[in-house]
């Protein structure tokens, strides 16, 4: 019988534990290849946790983070057996830890066949296209070392790309030393003298690590913060209590966010009468958080992005307590200065790079530092996203990026629609590029259902494809 291929472009989260959840599926051996395309030095970490930096902290508890759903203290046992408990700050552990842990699960796939007969293999190269077969059914895969993979499935596990360009053109300073695209490119702070100033752009988790990051390499110089709402992430609160779900006695069914948002508002309140923080309440929204937005018509949507995304961000995806503590701190301090605006132009000169921020309804407000970093969040919309398998699929019509610029189309099983709007049988994603569908589809309990769930599916096309031959 023919050996079966599945190629997964990514090895983050997101593509290691999809090769992981092939590898657990049971029943009748399988005969296929899985091919793991990730041009990193490691599959596993991906961009979010290689940094290797101790004040790099999660933000969310370790108790939370097993990457398999059915074995909630997965992760904790692993932190206990090798001893990387000892880099957990209260329940909070480094990205650094947790990238091991990825890199030895899906280490243990690459190193030996599969009990099912999944054979996984790792190419560190980058995919560059992917077109149909010219012999028969199924894709090319072909990879920038000039490696074809004749694949029956392939999953675009593409991750999150560095955020956009800040301003509007020119964009002559993107080539200037000082300027930071991404403050988790490798040595992205490394160049920053202690006594040089430096202004980031955005206010959100990222901006929090490159603050302590810079605080730990004894920056002395000027810190400037500039974000358009000027909020930072609430604390976490570890321990407390629950909240029950009321999705079903009052959420569902309600198709406006403002009503969404009067029934939440209400529980906050309530839950404030008993002496219960605001965190449990939206923490109780969060499985059923795709069915809220996809409640919503398209306008509704839109309506949250405009209005709500931002403070939404800043309330749901919190800080360790340390690290807020420390934020409070210098900014209480005046160690770091905070800045109301967008960042409109950026010119460079020989040494410095002078910024301008504007605010609505206030006049430019101009500063000069040695840096800047861009801690916007990745760029989602796919739209702008100038990878070159990206624009491959864009331009041949596979991949069709959502209206309002958070991902790509995709069916309920997540593959992808191309532009006639029909599902692919050999096309899917998982991880960020699902936002269209889930709005929230980043962080890992969202992230290793959706490894499960596909998984089982691409198990079942190649029972189908087997059957096919036989």
């Amino acid at each position: 019988m023919q050996r079966r291929s599945i190629t997964i472009i990514g090895g983050g989260f997101s593509g290691s534990m999809l090769a992981v959840q092939l590898a657990r599926l049971a029943g009748q051996p399988f005969q296929c290849d899985v091919h793991l395309v990730e041009p990193r030095p490691a599959p596993g970490p991906g961009l979010a946790y290689t940094a290797r930096r101790s004040e790099y902290l999660l933000n969310v508890p370790a108790k939370a983070l097993s990457a398999f759903p059915e074995e909630p203290d997965h992760f904790q046992n692993w932190l206990r057996v090798t001893g990387a408990d000892q880099d957990c700050q209260a329940g909070f552990c480094t990205r650094q830890s947790y990238g091991r842990y990825l890199q030895q699960l899906v280490g243990q796939v690459l190193e030996w066949p599969s009990m099912n007969g999944m054979n996984c293999q790792w190419h560190n190269s980058s995919a560059q296209s992917v077109e149909p077969n010219p012999d028969g059914p199924g894709a090319v895969v072909r990879l920038r070392n000039g490696q074809l993979i004749r694949s029956d499935l392939v999953v675009l596990a593409l991750g999150n790309f560095p955020p956009a360009v800040p301003t509007p053109l020119p964009h002559d300073y993107l080539s200037h030393r000082g300027y930071h695209g991404s403050p988790w490119a490798s040595g992205a702070l490394s160049g920053i003298k202690p006594t040089d100033d430096v202004l980031l752009l955005g206010s959100g988790l990222t901006a929090v690590d490159v603050l302590l990051g810079l605080r730990a390499d004894g920056h002395q110089g000027r810190l400037t913060v500039a974000s358009q709402h000027g909020r930072w992430p609430a604390a976490a609160v570890p321990g407390a209590p629950s909240y029950p779900s009321f999705w079903a006695t009052e959420l569902a069914g309600l198709s406006s966010v403002g009503a969404v948002l009067q029934v939440v508002r209400q529980h906050v309140a309530a839950a404030q009468a008993q002496g219960l923080p605001w965190q449990p309440v939206l923490d109780s929204l969060r499985p059923d958080l795709p069915r809220i937005w996809a409640g919503w018509p398209l306008a509704e949507q839109s309506r949250f992005l405009r209005h709500l995304a931002g403070i939404w961000s800043v309330l749901r995806h919190r800080s360790p307590p340390g690290n807020a503590e420390i934020i409070g701190q210098l900014l209480a301090s005046g160690r770091v200065q905070q800045l109301r605006g967008r960042a409109r132009e950026i010119v460079s000169t020989d040494d410095d790079l002078l910024v301008t921020v504007s605010r609505a309804g206030h006049p430019d407000q101009q500063l000069t530092a040695q840096h800047v970093i861009t801690c916007t969040g990745p760029l989602l919309d796919y739209r702008r996203i100038q990878e070159p398998l990206v624009v491959q699929l864009r331009e041949a019509g596979q991949l069709v990026p959502d209206p309002l610029g958070l991902g790509m189309l995709t069916d309920a099983d997540g593959a992808l629609l191309d532009a006639s709007s029909q599902a692919s049988d050999i096309l899917f994603t998982i991880g960020p590029s699902r936002r269209p569908a889930y709005f929230e589809s980043t962080a890992v309990p969202e992230l290793r259902a959706q490894a499960v769930t596909l998984a089982r599916l691409l198990g079942q096309r190649l029972r189908q494809l087997e059957g096919a031959e036989v």
